[in-house]
């Protein structure tokens, strides 16, 4: 297991991505758009929790404001040695 601290700037769009392994986490400040492939877009204001599936192509987690900063913890579950992210773009 990893537990990461992460911070992205206003309007941050970090892109498509996936992970090894299911990434588990809370939004401690700000909001996010979470969308999975193959569902329709998650709003995740401040307090929510989330979800990103292992293997699966995450098409956006990005800041859902232009303005403010987003800050969530992540996470992950990790089975050994493994990367924590592969983007796809």
């Amino acid at each position: 297991m990893d537990v990461r601290s992460i911070r992205f700037a206003p309007g941050q769009a970090p892109g498509p991505h996936r992970h090894p392994c299911h990434v588990i986490g809370y939004i401690a400040e700000g909001a996010a758009i979470l969308e999975v492939d193959g569902q329709p877009p998650r709003h995740l204001p401040t307090g929510a929790a989330f979800h990103e599936p292992a293997g699966r192509t995450i098409l956006r987690f990005d800041n859902a404001s232009a303005t403010l900063p987003l800050h969530f913890i992540a996470t992950y579950l990790l089975d050994g040695e493994q990367p924590l992210i592969e983007m796809l773009a």
